[in-house]
């Protein structure tokens, strides 16, 4: 597990540098230090890891991220899928959580960095400009690619796999500092199941479906 802790440890720098200003401020004014207290425990809010009941079910291809749906669409997948796709996009604010899961067990087979813009996250342009990081996962049944996105205040993309390594479903392999876009393609030919508008759990909730049958 890359994460054990309940808070991800790249809160850390930053909690102990709130926590010794807290310190220092409060043996001057106790009022005043309320102000580097709200920043610790929101930054420690922030990056939060909550343990997660990650589903059992190989079929289901699970949301990378917590957040809102914003687009869910069919594409041309040209990077790692290599074919027709169906693309979901999911908006962060930034009181979700922001450790980025794996959507299916696997072998991580692909990973680019695309520098990019930092525009606001949930306008639809963000995708296209924004910098960008990309993994690629596939197993014995079909690929899927992730995009973690920056946006105007997250501008800190964080990731722990590489090319080659083993992933298990829900595994925690990264996280975007402070609000941004995460982004799942998986085949066209998989069942979709969330909508635009419909809250995600990273983790838990199933975005699609794969099912053998729909390959042949």
């Amino acid at each position: 597990m890359r994460q054990p802790y309940p808070i991800a440890r790249e809160a850390f720098p930053y909690l102990i540098f709130l926590g010794i200003i807290t310190v220092l401020v409060a043996l001057w004014s106790f009022w005043a230090a309320l102000v580097p207290l709200t920043l610790f425990l929101f930054t420690a809010f922030f990056f939060r890891n909550p343990k997660r009941q990650i589903p059992t079910d190989p079929e289901l291809i699970l949301s990378p991220a917590d957040g809102r749906v914003m687009v869910v669409e069919e594409v041309d997948e040209k990077r790692f899928l290599n074919g027709k796709a169906i693309r979901v996009s999911i908006f962060l604010s930034v009181f979700n959580v922001h450790l980025n899961r794996c959507p299916i067990a696997g072998t991580i087979a692909y990973t680019a960095f695309e520098k990019g813009q930092m525009l606001p996250a949930y306008k639809p342009e963000a995708a296209k400009l924004n910098e960008k990081n990309f993994i690629g996962i596939e197993n014995n049944n079909f690929r899927v690619l992730v995009v973690q996105i920056s946006g105007l205040i997250a501008r800190t993309i964080v990731s722990w796999v590489k090319t080659g390594d083993k992933v298990a479903k829900g595994e925690i392999y990264g996280l975007i500092k402070f609000g941004s876009c995460t982004e799942i393609y998986f085949p066209a030919s998989c069942e979709v199941l969330v909508k635009p508008g419909d809250k995600v759990v990273g983790g838990i909730t199933a975005v699609g479906r794969y099912a053998a049958a729909s390959e042949n």
